[in-house]
This record gives C-alpha cells, sequence and structure tokens, in this order.
C-alpha cells in the first residue's frame, strides 16, 4: 500500500517536484530509452540502498485480502538478493496505466521485511479513481513495475525510546507496520510498542494475523488496539473511532520519553496532531509537537 496511498495523492506535487530536482525524472526517462536489460542483469545484493535504484520487477502473485486491497508479490532479480531498504522507508513506483505516454510516480511502503531474499510484497488498496492503485490491482504474474527509487523516511535509531506509540487509520497502516516489524526483527531493540488502529469495517483491518504474531513472540513488548467505526454484528473488536478517551485509556502513562507516529486520513491526522497554530487529541494529552511524527 501506498505511503499515504489515495488519501495522500493530494500531497503527490511534492514528490513529483523533488524528482525534477533531483534528477530522478531525468533518469527514468534515460534509462526506459535504453532498456533496462541491464539494471536486472547484474543487480547488487542490495537493491536498495536509498535513493535512485531504475529497475523493473515481476510480479509474482496477486493475492486479494479484502474487497478492496491486494498483496503483490515481486520477484527480485537474484533468489538471494535482498531489498535492503532503510527501515521506515518508501518506494517510488513509476507506472504508465492503459499504455499511456504520462508517468504516474507513486510511493509504495513494502509490508515485506528488507532483509526478506528473493521478493518484496506491497499492499495496495484500490481506490475508484486511483490511477496507480488500479494500475496496480490490474497486473498479472509476470509483468512488471518499475521502481525509481527509495525515498528516506524517518531515521530511526534503536533503544532511542523506551516506549513508543504507533496511531494508524486505514491505508495508513503500512509505514506503520513496517516500522513495528523492523524493531522487533531487531535482537538489539528492546523498544516496546502500542499500535492504535482505527478502521471503517472488520475487513479493513488489515496484517492482523502478522501483528497478532507480534502479540504471540512480544507479549511484554507488542500490544494492539483495534477500533472499527462499524463493525459488523458479533464482531470481537471495539466498536469507535481514534479518540481522546482511547488513546488515553491505552496510550503509557509516562509521556516525556515516548515517541508517536500517525500515520492515516488528512482529517484523522488533523484531529490527533491538530495544525500549526492548534492543539489536536495528542497535544491535549500532554504530548509535544516534537514528540510525534506522521509519515
Amino acid at each position: 500500500m501506498s505511503l499515504r496511498l489515495a488519501f495522500h495523492q493530494a500531497r503527490s506535487a511534492p514528490v513529483i517536484a523533488s524528482l525534477a530536482a533531483s534528477g530522478i525524472a531525468i533518469g527514468i526517462f534515460s534509462v526506459l530509452a535504453i532498456g533496462n536489460a541491464s539494471a536486472e542483469s547484474n543487480m547488487p545484493r542490495i537493491i536498495f540502498k536509498g535513493g535512485p535504484a531504475f529497475v523493473s520487477l515481476p510480479l509474482e502473485s496477486s493475492k486479494l485480502v479484502n474487497h478492496n486491497t491486494k498483496r503483490l508479490r515481486f520477484r527480485l532479480p537474484q533468489d538471494d538478493a535482498i531489498s535492503g531498504r532503510p527501515l521506515a522507508s518508501a518506494l517510488l513506483t513509476v507506472s504508465w496505466p492503459n499504455g499511456g505516454w504520462v508517468p504516474v510516480p507513486r510511493p509504495y511502503t513494502p509490508v515485506s521485511a528488507s532483509d526478506e531474499p528473493g521478493f518484496l510484497d506491497l499492499l495496495v488498496k484500490k481506490y475508484p479513481n486511483g490511477k496507480a492503485s488500479t494500475h496496480l490491482h490490474s497486473l498479472q504474474p509476470g509483468d512488471k513495475l518499475f521502481f525509481a527509487a527509495a525515498l528516506k523516511g524517518y531515521g530511526w535509531k534503536a533503544n532511542e525510546f523506551p516506549h513508543i506509540a504507533l496511531i494508524a487509520g486505514g491505508a495508513g497502516i503500512t509505514p506503520i507496520f513496517q516500522l513495528a516489524q523492523g524493531i522487533l526483527r531487531n535482537p538489539e531493540d528492546k523498544t516496546a510498542i502500542t499500535l492504535v488502529f482505527g478502521v471503517n469495517g472488520d475487513e479493513d483491518v488489515l496484517l492482523r494475523d502478522e501483528f497478532e504474531q507480534f502479540s504471540r513472540e512480544f507479549p511484554d513488548r507488542f500490544r494492539a488496539i483495534y477500533t472499527v467505526s462499524h463493525p459488523s454484528e458479533g464482531s470481537p473488536f471495539r466498536k469507535g473511532y481514534v479518540t481522546k478517551q482511547l488513546l488515553e485509556e491505552v496510550l503509557p502513562a509516562s509521556k516525556g520519553d515516548t515517541k508517536v507516529f500517525v500515520c492515516g486520513p488528512p482529517a484523522m491526522e488533523t484531529s490527533l496532531v491538530g495544525k500549526v497554530r492548534s492543539t489536536g487529541i495528542l497535544g491535549e494529552l500532554g504530548y509535544r509537537k516534537d514528540q510525534i511524527h506522521k509519515f
């Protein structure tokens, strides 16, 4: 799923502008002009070290995980190759929907571990008017997707905070999941994690199996709270939204040394973080602006 997905498409302009400024856009067309066979033939074992990558990866499998979301697995150039992307980073993809001439760049956050050999997984939600997401959902095994670059995200440092809070809404779960996965897979990192995940319906609780596995493996360090605004009858989830009352109930009592990461629809982020001159729910609970990071 994209780093910000469709609810972040309005923010794509800065990404495109930065591409042009850095020369990546020129590089894309240069690679296409000469073909990418050489890029695919002698790739280093680490595919995404940060910055330009310029590689086309074939789709290996496509799995529908709910009514509008697919898990897409792309094959890396060698069986022992790893994506190697930095933690909390995204990958900039470029596609040409319907064979058009105008490229559509979109950042997506992988949900497979960066040291997983041989493949790369994206979780992509399809939107009615989403050019990139619709195109990706139409891909068949063997079709290729062009990956232009790794986009640097938050510079995570192991054990910098004793406890972090991860708050996600809907499609914003992918960078949140990647961060939790990276922390828990690092034996040197002892950071404790509280996840609060708000969605519309039961079927939108994506990556639940993975989160439940985290809870079983790290019962003293990982806790997940799901809240569903329109749960089905007999739902195992609590009903409601990500509210001040909920966060006051589940977030760490000691706020001074806790970092909070937020990713969700703009309205949700605004209610949590506030604006430049306003205090959101997190501020009302005692969290400073510098304690909060929005993906």
